[in-house]
């Protein structure tokens, strides 16, 4: 009850303190949220998605979670029920498709996959580079890899095992990142620490998004240290995910925008 009651006053003090895009005077912004925040159309591509999710959503396996991070869903779940708790809504995935699409990254990171909805949206954003999607579940990569080969994305490349060996891998065979999405280990510590790792190969065009912000007090907490590094310029608060960039041309600046 707690709980729930610190959400909804979380979520009053962001609503009433967000803006649209009339209330936002940055060109650079203007246009994120005009062509993209707000921008919600249908492709084709999602209806395959959202089929793909449904089927999960009925299926009666099972999968092993295991106790990675923050969660406390770890032992023998239902598929249909990690779906429900773990996968992005369709609003949010495609929200990260679109950010792909706009930002055209080569070389993109995703941190923490599960079974694959936002990695699906997110590679059909990338047309011209690569996406590559960490998990340390192997069951969930498992149906992860089956949902990407059904949805026929051959940009996404996994990688399997605990973040805190494949980032710093990954990393090393990557000449920069241009797009990571941080949804992995909802712990302070971790969290920063794969910041700090990815911001090694960041650059003024790279794009870093961070999943549920308001999680808990300690993502809360690291959201709040990571925008406002000296080295993150603009940062644009949607609620549950936050998004920062590294635009050298641009004073710093934070901006709460309602989705």
């Amino acid at each position: 009850m707690f709980k729930n009651l610190n959400f909804a006053i979380n979520y009053l003090i962001y609503f009433f303190s967000s803006g649209n895009k009339h209330s936002v005077h940055s060109p650079f912004i203007y246009d994120l949220v005009t062509k993209v925040i707000n921008a919600r159309r249908i492709k084709p591509e999602y209806h395959t998605y959202e089929l793909i999710r449904s089927k999960m959503l009925k299926s009666n396996a099972e999968i092993e979670i295991k106790p990675i991070g923050a969660s406390s869903f770890a032992g023998k779940r239902k598929l249909s029920d990690v779906v429900k708790l773990s996968a992005k809504s369709a609003k949010y995935a495609e929200l990260l498709e679109r950010l792909c699409a706009y930002f055209n990254p080569e070389f993109a990171v995703e941190i923490g996959s599960s079974v694959g909805m936002s990695t699906m949206y997110q590679a059909a954003g990338i047309k011209q580079g690569y996406l590559f999607a960490l998990e340390g579940n192997h069951d969930s990569i498992k149906v992860a890899q089956h949902n990407i080969e059904q949805a026929e994305l051959p940009q996404v490349q996994f990688r399997e095992g605990l973040f805190e060996n494949t980032l710093p891998e990954l990393l090393n065979e990557l000449p920069r990142v241009d797009y990571v999405f941080f949804d992995g280990n909802h712990q302070l510590d971790a969290t920063l620490q794969y910041f700090e790792w990815c911001l090694q190969k960041a650059h003024r065009g790279t794009v870093f998004v961070f999943d549920d912000i308001r999680w808990s007090d300690e993502m809360f907490l690291a959201w709040n240290k990571i925008k406002n590094h000296p080295l993150v310029t603009v940062s644009v608060d949607l609620y549950s995910m936050g998004i920062i960039f590294f635009r050298t041309e641009q004073e710093k600046e934070h901006f709460t925008i309602r989705f």
